[in-house]
Protein backbone atom coordinates (compact mmCIF):
# COMPACT_ATOMS: atom_id res chain seq x y z
CA UNK A 1 0.00 0.00 0.00
CA UNK A 2 2.84 2.13 0.87
CA UNK A 3 3.75 1.76 -2.55
CA UNK A 4 0.68 2.75 -4.00
CA UNK A 5 0.45 5.89 -2.01
CA UNK A 6 4.20 7.23 -3.27
CA UNK A 7 2.71 6.46 -7.14
CA UNK A 8 -0.10 8.36 -6.54
CA UNK A 9 1.51 10.86 -5.23
CA UNK A 10 3.95 10.83 -8.16
CA UNK A 11 0.87 11.38 -10.32
CA UNK A 12 -0.57 13.91 -8.47
CA UNK A 13 2.81 15.73 -8.83
CA UNK A 14 2.82 15.20 -12.08
CA UNK A 15 -0.15 16.65 -12.89
CA UNK A 16 0.54 19.71 -10.96
CA UNK A 17 4.06 20.07 -12.51
CA UNK A 18 2.15 19.47 -16.01
CA UNK A 19 -0.52 22.03 -15.53
CA UNK A 20 1.17 24.78 -13.84
CA UNK A 21 3.74 24.80 -17.05
CA UNK A 22 0.67 25.25 -19.07
CA UNK A 23 -0.28 27.94 -17.19
CA UNK A 24 2.78 29.62 -17.52
CA UNK A 25 2.54 29.24 -21.40
CA UNK A 26 -0.72 30.74 -21.45
CA UNK A 27 -0.03 33.71 -19.45
CA UNK A 28 3.40 34.33 -21.23
CA UNK A 29 1.60 33.76 -24.47
CA UNK A 30 -0.93 36.69 -23.44
CA UNK A 31 1.78 38.94 -22.03
CA UNK A 32 3.92 38.62 -25.83
CA UNK A 33 0.83 39.06 -27.61
CA UNK A 34 0.05 42.52 -24.88
CA UNK A 35 3.82 43.61 -25.51
CA UNK A 36 3.64 43.25 -29.63
CA UNK A 37 0.59 45.36 -29.18
CA UNK A 38 2.51 47.81 -27.28
CA UNK A 39 5.48 48.12 -29.62
CA UNK A 40 3.20 48.11 -32.74
CA UNK A 41 1.67 50.92 -31.20
CA UNK A 42 5.33 52.97 -30.42
CA UNK A 43 6.25 52.41 -33.87
CA UNK A 44 3.76 53.86 -35.65
CA UNK A 45 3.83 56.77 -33.29
CA UNK A 46 7.64 56.90 -34.30
CA UNK A 47 7.01 56.70 -37.94
CA UNK A 48 4.01 59.48 -36.91
CA UNK A 49 6.77 61.41 -35.49
CA UNK A 50 9.03 61.29 -38.72
CA UNK A 51 5.89 62.45 -41.36
CA UNK A 52 5.65 65.44 -38.34
CA UNK A 53 8.90 66.21 -38.80
CA UNK A 54 8.92 66.61 -42.54
CA UNK A 55 5.90 68.42 -41.98
CA UNK A 56 7.18 70.58 -39.94
CA UNK A 57 10.37 71.35 -41.74
CA UNK A 58 8.51 72.48 -44.74
CA UNK A 59 6.40 74.59 -42.70
CA UNK A 60 9.50 76.41 -41.60
CA UNK A 61 10.70 76.65 -44.73
CA UNK A 62 8.41 78.51 -46.01
CA UNK A 63 7.89 80.66 -42.78
CA UNK A 64 11.66 81.71 -43.70
CA UNK A 65 11.04 82.04 -47.23
CA UNK A 66 7.91 84.25 -45.93
CA UNK A 67 10.25 86.37 -43.47
CA UNK A 68 13.05 86.84 -46.24
CA UNK A 69 10.39 88.60 -48.56
CA UNK A 70 8.75 90.40 -45.80
CA UNK A 71 12.25 92.32 -45.26
CA UNK A 72 12.65 92.86 -49.14
CA UNK A 73 9.95 94.48 -49.12
CA UNK A 74 10.44 96.58 -45.65
CA UNK A 75 13.68 97.64 -47.18
CA UNK A 76 12.23 98.95 -49.99
CA UNK A 77 9.20 100.89 -47.92
CA UNK A 78 12.27 102.56 -45.90
CA UNK A 79 14.35 103.40 -48.97
CA UNK A 80 10.85 105.44 -50.42
CA UNK A 81 9.91 106.82 -47.23
CA UNK A 82 13.59 108.28 -46.91
CA UNK A 83 13.58 109.78 -50.58
CA UNK A 84 9.84 110.85 -49.82
CA UNK A 85 11.75 112.69 -46.86
CA UNK A 86 14.47 114.28 -48.76
CA UNK A 87 12.27 115.82 -51.10
CA UNK A 88 10.22 117.34 -48.35
CA UNK A 89 13.49 118.40 -47.21
CA UNK A 90 13.82 120.28 -50.44
CA UNK A 91 10.67 122.06 -50.97
CA UNK A 92 11.31 123.25 -47.50
CA UNK A 93 14.75 124.89 -48.56
CA UNK A 94 12.73 126.24 -51.50
CA UNK A 95 10.31 127.75 -49.75
CA UNK A 96 10.48 131.49 -47.75
CA UNK A 97 11.04 131.34 -43.96
CA UNK A 98 7.24 132.86 -43.83
CA UNK A 99 5.62 130.17 -45.71
CA UNK A 100 7.64 127.10 -45.38
CA UNK A 101 6.63 126.07 -41.78
CA UNK A 102 2.92 124.59 -42.03
CA UNK A 103 3.17 122.85 -45.24
CA UNK A 104 6.42 121.08 -44.68
CA UNK A 105 5.65 120.69 -41.20
CA UNK A 106 2.51 119.02 -42.44
CA UNK A 107 4.09 116.80 -44.70
CA UNK A 108 6.47 115.80 -42.18
CA UNK A 109 4.12 114.43 -39.19
CA UNK A 110 2.21 112.53 -42.09
CA UNK A 111 5.71 110.52 -42.82
CA UNK A 112 6.33 110.43 -39.25
CA UNK A 113 2.63 108.86 -38.19
CA UNK A 114 2.62 106.33 -40.97
CA UNK A 115 6.34 105.65 -40.00
CA UNK A 116 5.17 104.86 -36.37
CA UNK A 117 1.58 103.02 -37.68
CA UNK A 118 4.08 100.61 -40.28
CA UNK A 119 5.92 99.72 -37.13
CA UNK A 120 3.28 98.75 -35.01
CA UNK A 121 1.58 96.73 -37.89
CA UNK A 122 4.54 94.42 -38.44
CA UNK A 123 7.17 94.99 -35.48
CA UNK A 124 6.39 92.36 -32.65
CA UNK A 125 6.30 94.20 -29.32
CA UNK A 126 4.71 93.66 -25.84
CA UNK A 127 1.69 95.28 -24.94
CA UNK A 128 3.63 97.98 -22.65
CA UNK A 129 5.65 98.98 -25.96
CA UNK A 130 2.57 98.47 -27.82
CA UNK A 131 0.94 100.55 -25.91
CA UNK A 132 3.54 103.82 -25.84
CA UNK A 133 3.50 103.97 -29.68
CA UNK A 134 -0.53 103.76 -30.19
CA UNK A 135 -0.14 106.65 -27.76
CA UNK A 136 2.95 108.33 -29.40
CA UNK A 137 0.75 107.86 -32.93
CA UNK A 138 -2.55 109.33 -31.22
CA UNK A 139 -0.23 112.59 -30.24
CA UNK A 140 1.55 112.90 -33.77
CA UNK A 141 -1.69 112.33 -35.54
CA UNK A 142 -3.24 115.06 -33.23
CA UNK A 143 -0.66 117.28 -33.81
CA UNK A 144 -1.23 116.56 -37.64
CA UNK A 145 -4.96 117.67 -37.34
CA UNK A 146 -4.39 120.80 -36.26
CA UNK A 147 -1.10 121.64 -38.26
CA UNK A 148 -3.40 120.63 -41.14
CA UNK A 149 -6.34 122.85 -39.98
CA UNK A 150 -3.63 125.61 -39.84
CA UNK A 151 -2.34 125.17 -43.23
CA UNK A 152 -6.08 125.22 -45.03
CA UNK A 153 -6.70 128.58 -43.71
CA UNK A 154 -3.01 129.46 -45.32
CA UNK A 155 -3.99 130.63 -48.70
CA UNK A 156 -0.73 132.81 -49.53
CA UNK A 157 1.92 129.95 -49.62
CA UNK A 158 2.44 129.37 -53.24
CA UNK A 159 3.23 126.16 -54.84
CA UNK A 160 6.72 126.44 -57.00
CA UNK A 161 7.68 122.82 -56.84
CA UNK A 162 4.59 120.83 -58.45
CA UNK A 163 7.01 118.42 -59.63
CA UNK A 164 8.65 117.65 -56.50
CA UNK A 165 4.87 117.47 -54.94
CA UNK A 166 4.04 114.76 -57.59
CA UNK A 167 6.80 112.91 -57.72
CA UNK A 168 6.18 113.11 -52.78
CA UNK A 169 2.88 111.89 -53.41
CA UNK A 170 4.18 109.40 -55.76
CA UNK A 171 6.70 107.73 -53.43
CA UNK A 172 4.29 107.67 -50.98
CA UNK A 173 2.02 105.68 -53.11
CA UNK A 174 4.48 103.66 -53.51
CA UNK A 175 5.51 103.15 -50.19
CA UNK A 176 2.04 102.25 -49.12
CA UNK A 177 2.14 99.72 -52.32
CA UNK A 178 5.17 98.28 -50.33
CA UNK A 179 3.75 98.32 -47.11
CA UNK A 180 0.98 96.30 -48.44
CA UNK A 181 3.44 93.59 -49.43
CA UNK A 182 5.18 93.67 -45.92
CA UNK A 183 1.98 93.51 -44.15
CA UNK A 184 0.77 90.18 -46.37
CA UNK A 185 4.24 88.70 -46.36
CA UNK A 186 4.35 89.23 -42.40
CA UNK A 187 0.46 87.69 -41.51
CA UNK A 188 1.81 84.93 -44.21
CA UNK A 189 4.93 84.04 -42.01
CA UNK A 190 2.93 84.85 -38.70
CA UNK A 191 0.47 82.10 -39.49
CA UNK A 192 2.92 79.57 -40.87
CA UNK A 193 5.08 80.46 -37.56
CA UNK A 194 1.55 79.59 -35.47
CA UNK A 195 0.89 76.06 -36.74
CA UNK A 196 4.76 75.34 -36.90
CA UNK A 197 4.51 76.03 -32.94
CA UNK A 198 1.22 74.39 -32.50
CA UNK A 199 3.55 70.82 -34.10
CA UNK A 200 6.13 71.79 -31.66
CA UNK A 201 3.77 70.99 -29.11
CA UNK A 202 1.99 68.09 -30.95
CA UNK A 203 5.54 66.75 -31.26
CA UNK A 204 6.48 67.17 -28.05
CA UNK A 205 3.61 64.83 -26.65
CA UNK A 206 4.13 61.98 -29.74
CA UNK A 207 7.38 61.82 -28.04
CA UNK A 208 6.02 61.49 -24.62
CA UNK A 209 3.65 59.18 -25.66
CA UNK A 210 5.76 57.00 -27.52
CA UNK A 211 8.36 56.77 -24.71
CA UNK A 212 5.71 55.40 -22.51
CA UNK A 213 4.44 52.97 -24.65
CA UNK A 214 8.24 51.71 -25.06
CA UNK A 215 8.34 51.13 -21.07
CA UNK A 216 5.02 49.40 -21.26
CA UNK A 217 6.67 47.36 -23.65
CA UNK A 218 9.97 46.44 -21.81
CA UNK A 219 7.50 45.85 -18.72
CA UNK A 220 5.37 43.78 -20.36
CA UNK A 221 8.63 41.85 -22.31
CA UNK A 222 10.29 41.37 -18.74
CA UNK A 223 7.15 40.00 -17.20
CA UNK A 224 6.31 37.55 -19.97
CA UNK A 225 10.42 36.90 -20.12
CA UNK A 226 10.09 35.93 -16.44
CA UNK A 227 7.05 33.49 -16.93
CA UNK A 228 9.30 31.97 -19.76
CA UNK A 229 11.70 31.40 -16.96
CA UNK A 230 9.42 29.55 -15.12
CA UNK A 231 7.72 27.38 -17.43
CA UNK A 232 11.30 26.16 -18.64
CA UNK A 233 12.08 25.15 -14.95
CA UNK A 234 8.42 23.37 -14.66
CA UNK A 235 8.79 21.97 -17.94
CA UNK A 236 12.44 20.53 -16.81
CA UNK A 237 10.43 19.11 -13.71
CA UNK A 238 7.75 17.63 -15.56
CA UNK A 239 10.32 15.88 -17.68
CA UNK A 240 12.81 14.80 -14.86
CA UNK A 241 9.47 13.14 -13.08
CA UNK A 242 8.26 11.31 -16.61
CA UNK A 243 12.52 10.36 -17.18
CA UNK A 244 12.69 8.74 -13.50
CA UNK A 245 9.57 6.87 -14.09
CA UNK A 246 10.29 5.59 -17.30
CA UNK A 247 13.71 4.89 -15.52
CA UNK A 248 12.07 2.57 -12.93
CA UNK A 249 9.41 0.87 -15.55
CA UNK A 250 12.86 0.25 -17.77
CA UNK A 251 14.54 -1.19 -14.60
CA UNK A 252 11.45 -3.33 -14.05
CA UNK A 253 10.85 -4.61 -17.30
CA UNK A 254 14.67 -5.76 -17.15
CA UNK A 255 14.47 -7.12 -14.26
CA UNK A 256 11.84 -9.39 -15.28
CA UNK A 257 13.24 -10.27 -18.23
CA UNK A 258 16.24 -11.11 -16.33
CA UNK A 259 14.13 -13.27 -14.00
CA UNK A 260 13.01 -15.14 -17.00
CA UNK A 261 16.11 -15.72 -17.96
CA UNK A 262 16.96 -17.72 -14.68
CA UNK A 263 13.64 -19.07 -14.16
CA UNK A 264 14.19 -20.95 -17.88
CA UNK A 265 17.49 -22.50 -16.56
CA UNK A 266 16.32 -23.52 -13.22
CA UNK A 267 13.17 -25.02 -13.90
CA UNK A 268 11.79 -26.71 -16.95
CA UNK A 269 8.59 -27.37 -15.42
CA UNK A 270 6.32 -24.76 -17.97
CA UNK A 271 3.48 -24.07 -14.87
CA UNK A 272 6.07 -23.50 -12.79
CA UNK A 273 7.46 -20.43 -14.90
CA UNK A 274 3.98 -19.55 -15.67
CA UNK A 275 3.51 -18.90 -12.30
CA UNK A 276 7.31 -17.36 -11.35
CA UNK A 277 6.10 -14.72 -13.99
CA UNK A 278 2.83 -13.83 -12.49
CA UNK A 279 4.43 -13.27 -9.19
CA UNK A 280 6.73 -10.81 -10.65
CA UNK A 281 3.88 -8.93 -12.27
CA UNK A 282 1.71 -8.74 -9.42
CA UNK A 283 5.11 -7.85 -7.27
CA UNK A 284 5.73 -4.52 -9.63
CA UNK A 285 2.35 -3.50 -9.75
CA UNK A 286 2.23 -3.61 -5.55
CA UNK A 287 5.50 -1.37 -6.28
CA UNK A 288 7.15 -4.11 -4.39
CA UNK A 289 11.16 -5.49 -5.41
CA UNK A 290 11.85 -8.04 -7.06
CA UNK A 291 14.26 -10.75 -5.92
CA UNK A 292 16.18 -13.33 -8.20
Amino acid sequence: MPAESSKKEEIEQLRDAEKKYQSYIQNRNELNDVARLLREERDMLNNSRKEHKEEMEKLKKERDELVVKMRHHKDLRNKIQEQAKKLIEAKRKKKGEVFKNLPFRLEELKADFQMLEYRQETVPMDSRKENDLIELIRLKRAKYEKTKKLFDKQKLVEIDISDKDNAIDELFKKADEEHKKVQEFYNGSQKKHERYMKMVKELSISIGEANKKHEQYIEVRNEAQKLHEKAFEMKSRVVSIKSDRRKRWEEARKAIKDQNIMARKSTSDRGKLEEIADDSVDALKKGKKITL
